[in-house]
């Protein structure tokens, strides 16, 4: 190493402004600009204020600012390098205690993947809150609390989460040019790493970017400003993730190994109403109107509603029932039929179970129904999958509850923390432990169910 090299080094290690950095300021969830120019280009962050600036250079933003306001150590947000300002003095370490570079970038190795989901440590965050990894509130900035409760119930799947954990994984896939959709993939890593850092400045973080790159990818479908629903929200997002990483039909990605499962729907063609009776006879007969059998792969299942119900309440509205989970699975028996509309005809439809996926997500809409924590399928499987399936029984790992009208109101979900065995409900910032039988009690509206091994 040259002396001169080894000069900077030495006063980088002993810069009186080390001790200036304040930590209670810094927070690197939001979207990496200069504050002055909004410039994304060569960006650093102000470790006395939190404020990000453009360059370094005699006529840059951030040189301006540390001569201005005496601020002197700037973190660079792409290479993570620190440089003192005005001098321009590269520091290649911190003082230890200050992992300001790693709450920035978090990095986890296999081991400690691995380990993940065998312990329930708790660690203080610089603010001296304590916090589990994972179990960790998100900002709702307006009126994304429909989104947080998809992306907190996806970093509990523990394939998807340590597929995300390890950049690695996706870093190097290739996506032809001017191709958005793969800022997705890079936010959601982003946002799982921070979930799952153990060594947060504060015990929440902030989806701000990751929500940014929504809006951006669903053409403004999905708003920060504005409540959606967190069923058309999922079905997006695993489908957007899905065509990001390369995934096809035939291509498999970490969503659709973790999620994708199969089924046989039996479909039948009804006359229309309109007929009389010896034309619908007529036509039933005809090769047209008889039952055809097709497989299709899905992602979640969707649970449909029960008859309306005839009688209504003292106000005047329709008693609808709390539904157990275990009556509205019928609809994949194989035998229940029921009849679909669409804009010409109509058609009669029933469906049976192929193969089930680790991760079986169910979207239950438009009624109460109950939460069950562990569903058993084996009875809803074809002849061939009862013997090929080993094990059919599955577990709540995740809950979504939906309170208020459907197109307002909140969301609130139930995690399960696999190191400590514990559940909790998170809303938003608010994080707190909850008995599983409480659980049980509430109105399910998107489960994410993990099969027993």
């Amino acid at each position: 190493m040259g002396r001169g090299r080894q000069t900077e080094d030495c006063r980088s290690r002993h810069c009186p402004y080390l001790d200036t950095i304040n930590r209670s300021v810094l927070d690197f969830d939001f979207e990496k600009l200069c504050s002055v120019s909004l410039s994304h280009i060569n960006v650093y962050a102000c470790l006395i204020c939190g404020k990000y600036f453009q360059g370094r250079g005699l006529k840059s933003h951030a040189y301006t600012h540390s001569v201005q306001f005496a601020h002197h150590v700037f973190l660079n947000l792409h290479t993570l390098k620190f440089y003192c300002l005005p001098t321009t003095t590269r520091s290649s370490t911190l003082p230890g205690g200050h992992h300001s570079e790693y709450v920035l970038k978090p990095t986890f190795t296999k081991p400690h993947i691995s380990g993940l989901d065998k312990q329930g440590k708790l660690y203080r965050a610089y603010d001296g809150t304590t916090y589990l990894p994972g179990i960790v509130g998100l900002n709702n900035i307006k009126a994304n609390d429909y989104a947080n409760v998809v992306l907190q119930a996806f970093s509990n799947v523990p394939p998807l989460r340590n597929y995300f954990l390890e950049e690695e994984n996706y870093r190097d896939i290739r996506r032809p040019p001017g191709d958005i959709m793969f800022l997705l993939v890079q936010r959601f890593g982003e946002l799982m790493r921070k979930l799952w850092n153990p060594r947060n400045f504060k015990a929440h973080v902030s989806p701000h970017e990751m929500l940014q790159a929504v809006v951006l990818c669903s053409k403004k479908n999905f708003q920060i400003t504005k409540q959606g629903d967190a069923v058309d929200f999922m079905t997006w997002f695993l489908n957007a993730l899905h065509g990001a990483l390369g995934g096809t039909k035939k291509k498999t990605t970490i969503i659709s190994k973790a999620f994708q499962g199969s089924m046989r729907i039996f479909s039948k063609k009804l006359p229309h109403p309109d007929l009389t009776p010896e034309e619908k006879e007529a036509l039933l007969h005809t090769e047209e109107y008889q039952e055809q059998m097709s497989e299709s792969s899905f992602l979640f299942l969707t649970l449909d509603l029960p008859t309306a119900p005839l009688y209504k309440d003292e106000k005047e509205q329709l008693i609808i029932p709390q539904v157990p989970l275990f009556n509205i699975l019928g609809k994949f028996n194989g035998n229940t039929e029921k009849e679909y509309k669409t804009y010409k005809e109509n058609f009669l439809k029933r469906f049976q179970l192929m193969k089930l996926p680790p991760y079986l997500i169910f979207c239950i809409k438009d009624l109460p129904r109950t939460t069950s924590l562990n569903v058993d399928l084996r009875e809803y499987l074809t002849e061939e999958a009862q013997v090929t399936e080993k094990n059919t029984t599955y577990d709540l790992v995740a809950n979504v509850v939906h309170d208020g009208k459907p197109t307002e109101g909140s969301y609130r979900i139930h995690v399960l923390h696999h190191g400590t065995g514990k559940w909790y409900e998170m809303q938003d910032l608010q994080v707190i432990d909850i008995l599983p039988q409480m659980i049980t009690l509430s109105e399910a509206y998107i489960q994410v169910t993990g099969k027993r091994p």
